[in-house]
């Protein structure tokens, strides 16, 4: 995300796009400055029409099917790695989530990509990634998380 691209490519790889991949740190309980901007600038140039028919909604609802105008019709994955630790999420005692899960914290990712019709694969998630890395194990999840998914 960080390196030169054209916006019009990038456009062309997600109307072809099965499965889109992406693999990002949680930065800040979100994406980072760079994938953000990236987002920004692709996504909103997709929505004049290529990758989706702007909000969905209608002069005849105006109020109905906000979000739902996508025209794409392919997958993707996220892949996120994360200092919290696995027992941070999915856990009411854990205060700071307050038992929010990985994919409610990563929300607002979901509904860029529902917004151009793709729908979600399974969510992986590398824990602990500082204080308390994994690393082999990960890549052992990692793999498992792939196979169980294509």
């Amino acid at each position: 995300m960080e390196d030169n691209y054209d916006v019009n490519e990038e456009i062309e790889k997600f109307k072809w796009a099965d499965v889109v991949f992406f693999q990002t740190p949680l930065n800040w309980m979100g994406v980072s400055w760079s994938f953000k901007k990236y987002i920004d600038e692709v996504f909103s140039m997709g929505m004049m029409g290529e990758m989706s028919d702007g909000d969905g909604r209608s002069k005849e609802a105006p109020k109905k099917n906000y979000g739902l105008g996508g025209k794409l019709n392919g997958k993707y994955m996220m892949s996120v790695t994360a200092n919290a630790p696995k027992e941070a999420f999915n856990n009411p005692e854990e205060t700071f989530f307050n038992g929010m899960s990985e994919d409610e914290l990563l929300k607002p990712m979901h509904l860029n990509f529902k917004w151009f019709g793709f729908e979600p694969l399974p969510t992986f998630m590398a824990y602990d990634v500082m204080k308390n890395p994994e690393i082999e194990n990960d890549f052992i999840r990692f793999e498992n998380h792939l196979k169980a998914n294509f």
